[in-house]
């Protein structure tokens, strides 16, 4: 196997800033407290977090050829994880997201760049055949790979790998995902993005929600905020683990940070009630430092704090 997971998806540029960061027009000038130019995109944090925890770590992203697609290949090359990037991107220039993080909230502007140019068909059956697992991460930022991941996965599963799929934010409020539930065996999103895709009142709560997608047979591991993370699996299966207590910095990518901790785990044998800390734990621990990768969890950082 060249590869124990294979991520495909976002990768870009976050540019993080903080302190005033609610925008006044009028040509107001607001001075900030901090400003970071740190590596973006769910696929490519939860790549890097994958990384970071001992994994062999493919990542499969359109990039352009120009100044942002540098940078980010360069983040990814010193996180150790190799970029696959497919011919569909063209003359594209890289995408951005500008992040503007405030105390226990944040607002994301998105240019899409090369983010929607990935295709089905650039996850060929050479590249799976390679990897013991897929997983796929802003789905809705990226229409063309969206229209055909029911059968990404498909064909992954007839070769022996497992799925994962972290949905992201849908902008255009559709939350229309097909078939593809389907045929993925672990499903990570936040409470939010959980109620909009099941379309259970969250008045009714994260277990009904949960549970209609648990009787197709997916396991949904709930990324929780501080509160840590929950998971609901095939059989009647239920576990929950608590963030850690930390200094918070930036919580931007600590739901990808928080899926390289579960897939770790989970490819390392670990059972899901313990791949739920280890989530947990990288989630949190990610928060320490500006933008999503500068303070991943090592793999004995997760273990010393799940004991």
């Amino acid at each position: 196997m060249q590869f124990d997971v294979l991520v495909v998806g976002d990768a870009n540029p976050d540019l993080v800033l903080r302190g005033d960061v609610r925008p006044r027009f009028g040509q107001e000038e607001q001075l900030l407290d901090a400003a970071d130019l740190v590596l973006g995109g769910s696929a490519a944090i939860t790549a890097a977090g994958c990384a970071r925890l001992g994994l062999r770590t493919g990542l499969l992203a359109a990039v352009g050829a120009d100044v942002f697609g540098a940078f980010t290949r360069e983040r990814l090359a010193e996180r150790g994880v190799e970029l696959i990037t497919p011919g569909s991107a063209g003359g594209t220039p890289t995408g951005l997201s500008v992040i503007l993080s405030a105390p226990g909230d944040r607002a994301i502007l998105t240019l899409p760049g090369t983010i929607p140019a990935l295709r089905p068909a650039d996850v060929t059956d050479a590249l799976l055949a390679g990897a013991r697992h897929v997983h796929a991460a802003s789905l809705f930022l990226q229409p063309r790979l969206h229209a055909g991941l029911a059968g990404v996965f498909a064909r992954a599963r007839r070769l022996g790998l497992t799925t994962s799929l972290d949905t992201n934010w849908d902008p255009t409020g559709r939350w229309e995902l097909g078939e593809v539930l389907a045929e993925t065996d672990v499903f990570l999103p936040n409470a939010a993005e959980l109620f909009a895709v099941t379309g259970v009142d969250p008045v009714d709560g994260v277990d009904a929600a949960a549970a209609r997608l648990v009787r197709a047979g997916t396991t949904v591991v709930l990324k929780d905020g501080a509160r840590g993370g929950r998971a609901w699996w095939p059989g009647g299966g239920a576990a929950a683990a608590p963030g850690l207590p930390v200094d918070v910095v930036d919580t931007t990518g600590a739901g990808d940070s928080f899926n390289a901790g579960f897939l770790a785990a989970r490819l390392a044998g670990r059972d899901v009630p313990e791949a739920v800390a280890w989530a947990a734990a990288a989630g949190s621990l990610s928060a320490r430092a500006a933008g999503g990768t500068a303070a991943q969890a090592t793999i004995d950082e997760v273990i010393l704090s799940v004991r």
